[in-house]
């Protein structure tokens, strides 16, 4: 299974097969984006949360990249100032799912099955995504990419999820990082949890912004760890929504990703979740 995960880690690394339309939420009320595969009955569906000061437009490659392998995307843009409200942040994720489940998208010839719903996001967005998933048995699955501090607490909120997560882990110290992703995968509220650290990854190196990183003098992004990222993420979602089995080892915390990507059995994320962060 190590051997297929590092293959299918290549695969999804690259745009998937689908022709992609993008679509605005303001025509459901809210300001966002939508991203989808040109057709498709049943698909997948998840909503996506952006981080605290990062505009969805920093997310287009990873937006269209997740639509190109047929996963129906709702990227709300709302709470984007300096004090942005979570909880309010959450019921605009949870107003997506709505969206998501009950409109026929992109020319009107995708739909979205409701048993196939998910929320993912990045930072904040991690966070709120795991406060959405909390005690609501719609949500199938909750992908977290480098998850942040939100109040309230989404390492607390996690114990009250029952859809099987990805955790993924900053594998580099950054200063703008602020999180403990692995607190919030040992508190996980049901075993079907995998944490993977990006040894490259950072939660500030995620989005798409190359003026942002070299106006503040942290260079170029590392496009391989946003990649390795993506796959993760891609993988995950494809087995745990559109039940392709194919990609199971996505979803197998004893699978080795291979190079750049470090997968923490749940021996080692209890002890990594009582680590001190430095």
């Amino acid at each position: 299974m190590a051997q297929k995960l590092k293959k299918q880690m290549s695969k999804l690394s690259r745009r998937g097969p689908h022709r992609v339309m993008v679509g605005d939420l303001a025509v459901a009320g809210l300001p966002g984006r939508l991203y989808t595969p040109a057709e498709g009955d049943g698909v997948p569906g998840v909503v996506f949360g952006h981080d605290w000061l990062t505009g969805v437009d920093k997310y287009h490659r990873t937006l269209r990249h997740l639509a190109s392998w047929g996963i129906a995307v709702a990227a709300p843009a709302s709470e984007s100032g300096v004090l942005p409200d979570h909880r309010g942040f959450v019921a605009d994720m949870e107003t997506c799912l709505q969206i998501l489940a009950g409109v026929k998208l992109g020319a009107g010839k995708v739909t979205v099955a409701p048993g196939k719903l998910g929320v993912t996001g990045h930072g904040m967005g991690a966070g709120c995504a795991i406060l959405a998933a909390a005690d609501r048995s719609v949500v199938r699955a909750v992908g977290a990419l480098y998850p942040a501090v939100t109040s309230p607490s989404c390492v607390e909120a996690a114990k009250a999820v029952s859809a099987p997560g990805l955790v993924v882990g900053s594998g580099r110290p950054f200063l703008i990082d602020a999180g403990s992703p692995a607190k919030v995968a040992a508190n996980w509220g049901c075993d079907d949890v995998v944490y993977r650290v990006v040894d490259k990854g950072t939660q500030f190196g995620f989005p798409e912004r190359i003026g942002t990183n070299l106006a503040i003098g942290v260079g170029l992004p590392r496009f391989s760890a946003q990649e390795s990222a993506r796959a993760l993420l891609t993988g995950f979602l494809l087995h745990q929504l559109g039940h392709e089995k194919d990609y199971a080892a996505f979803s197998d915390p004893e699978a080795d990703p291979g190079k750049g990507v470090t997968g923490y059995t749940a021996e080692e994320l209890a002890e990594e979740a009582e680590t001190p962060v430095s």
